[in-house]
């Protein structure tokens, strides 16, 4: 699709102005943030054009993102293979701008492996680690070469039989996933005897699969967990080469946090927030950390410093001939996607603080349905009026279906002038696990659209459908 862009449409339109609430100001890229204060009549139009709510990615933080990390590994002088964690957001775009950035992705299901494919991603840089593969999705990872994360002694029995069936002429590449003694409880992974077992197997077949290392992948955002973990796999990889075995690749999954605003003002809130910043009067039990201390690049540098023994782990994976693999997904997306939604009503509570409607869904701004909150505040773009006075108010944010519970936001936000019908709402940073990891048809509702903003040849910003 050529630039939508269309003056004598876009103005047409009242002239518009975008402020922050006062509380929760989240980062924004340069780019985006330039775009929305300058042009908010012309993200009016696009609204217009393609209905609420509407996701517009950015391709280009992806890159961006890779090369901090990239640096990060430099610095320690670490080979290592990222894959992109396709899963984080169903856009191509991302995935296209993360082959054309030179790594990997990470598959979870047939139509994210064909997604990967038609990006231009050869078979061999796929990664595959969701459990409970399906025959099919196996049986193409094989075709393709990919490096496959088996997650039970039942996935690795699966995989070998599938080897014989397809009688490969080239070992199937796999990784055995290792369940940490400290998250016995996690459904995911295998315990050390059960790896065990899967080494004797390997090492009577190696014409069927080829043992290229482990794989672990752990929920929190602290790096000592993953160091833990890699201290207890390294006498597996130990045992593995001397079973004649030749396992070259450590794994550890994704989950590098990311930071969506300030820690200062992150931490302000959580230390004064009360049952009263709710409109339920309910503080939620548990927030990701919206503003930590550590950037993603922050928490690989913290990772590859930290010790095991006497040595650092960036030394042991050297002393080890080890290659480091990460799948990140939310961090490579970091400040990919903005998500809008259009004022349909805004109705004043007996208690004097208001709900504002949306055209659209917590379905496509999802934290509620986690019993958490989305804590940064949106962009408010409105109509500027001759004569109107702004009035400020706290507002809730709820969505436009028949469900009591379809709220985008709990929270009560301190807008400067509260939201009327036609306004925008702007989500920033919605790309990883938020704008569409639920969205659905509800009501027979159309799924949102979305776009991909991306520079023409003379740096004019330029939107395409992003299918």
């Amino acid at each position: 699709m050529s630039n939508l862009f269309s003056f004598a449409a876009v103005s047409s339109l009242p002239v518009a102005q975008a402020h922050w609430p006062e509380r929760l100001t989240p980062y924004l890229d340069s780019e985006i943030e330039q775009f929305l204060f300058n042009s908010p009549q012309r993200l009016s139009w696009l609204v217009e054009q393609y209905g609420s709510p509407l996701n517009i990615v950015w391709p280009h933080t992806v890159g961006n993102n890779i090369a901090a990390l990239r640096t990060v590994l430099q610095r320690h002088d670490v080979d290592c293979r990222l894959y992109y964690g396709a899963k984080v957001n169903k856009s191509p775009g991302l995935v296209q701008a993360a082959v054309n950035a030179g790594v990997g992705v990470d598959v979870s299901s047939l139509q994210e492996l064909k997604d990967a494919l038609r990006a231009g991603c050869d078979g061999a840089r796929l990664c595959a680690t969701g459990p409970a593969k399906t025959r099919e999705f196996l049986t193409e990872l094989v075709h393709h070469r990919a490096l496959i994360v088996l997650d039970s002694p039942e996935e690795f029995d699966e995989v070998l039989a599938l080897a014989e069936l397809l009688r490969v002429t080239e070992p199937v590449r796999v990784l055995l996933r290792y369940r940490p003694s400290f998250a016995q409880n996690s459904r995911f992974g295998m315990l050390a005897d059960e790896v065990a077992i899967c080494l004797e197997t390997l090492s009577t077949r190696l014409d069927a699969l080829h043992l290229e290392g482990f794989h672990f992948h752990l929920g929190g955002y602290e790096p000592d967990t993953r160091v833990a973990a890699l201290a207890e796999v390294l006498p597996l990889l130990e045992r593995a080469r001397s079973k004649g075995l030749e396992p070259a690749i450590i794994d550890i999954g994704g989950g590098l946090p990311i930071q969506y605003l300030p820690a200062s003002c992150y931490q302000e809130y959580l230390a004064k927030q009360n049952g009263a910043d709710y409109r339920h009067c309910q503080v939620p039990t548990s927030f990701y950390p919206y503003g930590g201390e550590r950037s993603a690049a922050d928490y690989l540098d913290a990772f590859l410093s930290a010790s095991i023994g006497q040595s650092r782990v960036a030394d042991v994976l050297k002393q080890y001939g080890l290659i480091l693999a990460i799948e990140p997904g939310r961090s490579l997306a970091d400040q990919s996607a903005i998500t809008v939604f259009r004022v349909t009503r805004t109705r004043r509570q007996p208690d004097g603080n208001h709900v504002v409607f949306v055209e659209g869904s917590s379905f496509s701004a999802c934290e509620t349905w986690f019993n958490s909150e989305f804590l940064i505040d949106p962009l408010h773009v409105f109509s500027v009026k001759k004569d109107t006075r702004p009035t400020p108010g706290k507002a809730w944010i709820a969505g436009h279906s028949c469900l009591d519970d379809d709220v985008i936001t709990n929270r009560l936000i301190h807008f400067r002038t509260v939201p009327q019908p036609g306004d925008l709402l702007i989500y920033a940073n919605t790309a990883g696990y938020q704008m569409d990891l639920l969205e659905n048809a509800f009501h027979r509702h159309p799924l949102p659209a979305r776009l991909c903003a991306f520079k023409g040849k003379k740096g004019e910003l330029i939107f395409s459908s992003d299918n």
